[in-house]
């Protein structure tokens, strides 16, 4: 860097000195070219490190993401390739822990779909290949079906759950994708909260120009530090190290989501414990006009 810079000062010195000393009208000249060539010199100089350097954080990043993306598909290919092993060798003979084995393997492979799913979905809204539809959609049907995902999802295990919908909301997008949104902050509170004693709300109220969509829980909340980096690709707040399985791409493609509708996604802690997601929609102008 010194070997490029160095020369160039040095040159921008004696075009200094032949403008400002110089009495004969070459010499000025002179002094003015020297000077202009080293000022192209120190722009093309300064863009070419502010490329170079971008394109070095860019590099780091694809790396960081791809070996995120090797760590979380090896993960459960592993844990198939062990459990088809053990089968294959026959050196499981109990049939209950067979189908254990298999159980295992099945989970497993859900949870490589669903990777792979969350992935393609990401890749999709942040290229803007996939379309989302812009008509007017009922809150109370976003919510509705974002109920019908978690009752999949904890199949008829005991929870407290509260639904309070401000009626005649509505915002303008695609229906599916923002159930998808909410469906997953369902998941995510499914996930974190205790085993017993699972409480979960969700809200959707109004302001003057936004509708706001709120999923609270009971779990073990979200650090303050943690909340932006949650939304990042593959990353899980240390509540996760509670044992709640997951790829870091839920909250992803809930912000991805919304990003898409210009609206926002972000989180904050409830005073009586737990967290408390919030999806914020700009309100259809219809909406507002009724």
């Amino acid at each position: 860097m010194l070997t490029a810079v160095i020369p160039t000062i040095f040159m921008t010195v004696i075009g200094v000195v032949l403008v400002v000393t110089g009495a004969k009208t070459v010499a000025m000249v002179g002094g003015i070219l020297v000077l202009a060539f080293c000022a192209m010199a120190l722009a093309g100089y300064t863009l070419g490190t502010i490329f170079v350097t971008r394109g070095a954080s860019v590099a780091a990043i694809q790396n960081e993401f791809l070996s995120s993306v090797s760590h979380e598909v090896r993960t459960p290919l592993t844990s198939i390739r062990m459990f088809i092993e053990t089968l294959r060798e026959g050196r499981v003979t109990d049939p209950a822990e067979t189908q254990r084995c298999l159980t295992i393997v099945h989970q497993e492979l859900g949870r490589l779909d669903g990777l792979v799913g969350k992935l393609s979905t990401l890749s999709r809204i942040e290229s803007r290949h996939m379309a989302f539809e812009r008509r007017l959609v009922p809150v109370s049907e976003i919510v509705a079906e974002a109920l019908v995902a978690l009752d999949a999802l904890r199949l008829g295990a005991e929870i407290d759950l509260r639904v309070d919908v401000q009626a005649d909301l509505v915002v303008r997008g695609d229906g599916a994708a923002l159930s998808q949104a909410v469906a997953n902050l369902l998941a995510n509170a499914w996930k974190y909260t205790p085993a017993t004693g699972k409480q979960i709300s969700v809200k959707a109220t109004s302001d003057a120009a936004h509708v706001i969509i709120e999923v609270a829980d009971n779990g073990p909340g979200v650090a303050a530090h943690e909340r932006e980096t949650i939304f990042e690709k593959f990353q899980r707040g240390s509540a996760a190290g509670r044992g709640a399985v997951g790829t870091g791409l839920g909250l992803s493609v809930v912000r991805a989501i919304v990003a898409a509708h210009n609206g926002k996604a972000d989180v904050r802690a409830d005073t009586h414990g737990g967290a408390t997601f919030r999806i914020v929609l700009p309100r259809a102008r219809a909406e507002i006009a009724a």
